[in-house]
């Protein structure tokens, strides 16, 4: 199985980057700042989708796919936009390569694009230029659109899942034809998703706003499910954006109105990316390796045969089989390895590295007893259960670990959540004792900007039905009506 892990108090940072390569998660690749996602880190991400993409369904949408190249020219309409991805933009000048005399492959310089074209950081503005051709009526709308894609954003300094340069997402544009429709579509996206973080992922999460500072480039509103990660540092999960009409006016996308007025078209943007994986390996998993929630687990339970000679193996095997396909019929997810090229301990380490919620293990005495050993990988307690009944039992079982790890993980968030009245409160717990600090802010982007520029500290959100209460800002003695979430973050 090679070194151990890194522990998490000696070096949380390389814990993790460790425990992706480890688990078989992902890789760095060969393109500076890019990763490659290995199947079974990919075989999460598909259970991801496929949870999200019914929710998404579920709610009226849709999907569909836009170009990876969006034009330049798109990008200048919409001023705040622009300004807000221009540092992180690749672009494409060029459609072809030549072989240069010494063999070579070069850029040919005649083959120049009239119009630069930018990868998509993301498709607002392809998408709104599209909807042009789409909307003439508010008999045209709302349209609900989703689109599970590639994205790039030119990062320097990267981390597996958390921040690299091209990741995997999907983001939803949908158009209205009124203001409140737009926003009750955007809060709705915003509960989406923390559902999905709290009864998929076992990830407790606060939904909240964001501060104008902290905004998607050009939203009006955006909304936020903020984790926070056992080392204290907060995670943004989702995010759920307000777009008022800046894009329909940008791109000039109007409707006739019930009136027969022409009227712009309401907006709203909303998106997930691969950095849940991040959320989801820093939220559950311990020294030992991966804990993985059972609902967004590759498989949920492994079945491992202890043995001696081939004819007690297959009588194992027969077993197993058996019980394998009584779970499958309760839609468990089970894997019978009963590889003969490793040993039962080398098996078992490799699936407590791996976060398989249960393990099962059979070995001679087991079929005289009629009995298993169960393994549960979130609390490692194991028992010896019956054979008979098996599959409810372990059924029974996961729902147990799945609810263990989401209040296992509410309660770490509730021990570092903390109260901050002055500012040198404030520092002392970010320095001491990281984690959500609700503190009093005078609602000023400049002290918003004072603030994370001495402490590294922002604004994760202002929670939603934040309950209100009289105070003075720690930084700069004003008045404020509410405490806001501040945090280091990823």
């Amino acid at each position: 199985m090679g070194k151990e892990l890194t522990t998490r108090e000696e070096n949380y940072s390389e814990w993790y980057n460790e425990l992706v390569v480890k688990a078989d998660l992902a890789e760095h690749s060969a393109v500076k700042g890019c990763m490659v996602i290995k199947p079974y880190g990919y075989a999460i991400w598909e259970k991801m989708q496929q949870a999200l993409d019914k929710m998404f369904k579920d709610t009226g949408h849709v999907n569909a796919y836009f170009p990876l190249f969006i034009p330049k020219s798109f990008f200048s309409k919409e001023a705040s936009h622009v300004a807000g991805f221009a540092k992180e933009c690749a672009v494409v000048t060029h459609y072809r390569l030549k072989t240069a005399e010494d063999g070579s492959i070069v850029v040919d310089e005649t083959a120049k694009l009239d119009e630069e074209l930018i990868v998509r950081p993301t498709s607002e503005t392809i998408i709104w230029n599209t909807y042009k051709g789409w909307i003439q009526s508010y008999r045209d709308l709302p349209i609900l659109v989703n689109q599970w894609a590639n994205v790039v954003r030119w990062e320097m300094r990267t981390r597996l899942f958390l921040r690299t340069t091209e990741f995997l997402w999907q983001e939803g544009h949908t158009a209205h034809s009124t203001a409140d429709e737009a926003i009750a579509e955007t809060e709705q996206m915003l509960n989406v998703y923390a559902d999905f973080a709290e009864k998929w992922m076992a990830v407790p999460v606060i939904k909240g706003v964001k501060t104008v500072n902290e905004r998607f480039a050009g939203a009006i509103e955006t909304y936020c499910i903020e984790a926070l990660m056992q080392d204290g540092k907060a995670l943004q999960a989702g995010t759920s954006h307000f777009l008022g009409q800046n894009f329909a006016k940008a791109f000039d996308v109007k409707f006739a109105n019930k009136e027969g007025k022409q009227d712009f078209v309401w907006a709203t943007s909303w998106g997930v990316s691969t950095r849940l994986m991040g959320a989801l390996v820093m939220s559950h998993s311990d020294d030992k390796g991966l804990v993985l929630p059972p609902k967004l687990a590759p498989y949920q339970v492994v079945i491992v045969p202890i043995y001696k000679g081939d004819e007690q193996l297959e009588q194992i095997n027969a077993v197993a089989n058996k019980m394998k396909k009584l779970m499958e019929a309760k839609g468990i997810s089970v894997k019978y390895d009963n590889r003969d090229n490793q040993r039962p301990g080398w098996k078992f380490a490799e699936y407590e590295l791996k976060g398989v919620p249960i393990r099962i293990a059979i070995g001679g005495r087991d079929l005289e007893n009629g009995t298993v050993e169960v393994a549960r990988r979130d609390t490692m307690e194991k028992e010896t259960l019956l054979q008979a009944d098996i599959e409810n039992k372990i059924e029974h079982l996961l729902e147990q670990i799945q609810d263990n790890l989401y209040q296992k993980a509410l309660a770490m968030r509730e021990a570092k959540t903390y109260n901050a009245d002055s500012y040198d409160e404030f520092k002392k717990i970010l320095e001491e004792t990281p984690g959500f600090v609700m503190a009093h802010w005078d609602g000023t982007s400049e002290t918003e900007q004072k603030i994370k520029e001495e402490t590294k500290a922002t604004i994760r959100c202002i929670p939603l039905n934040n309950k209100k209460e009289e105070g003075k800002c720690i930084y700069s003695g004003k008045p404020s009506q509410q405490r806001v979430v501040f945090a280091k973050a990823y």
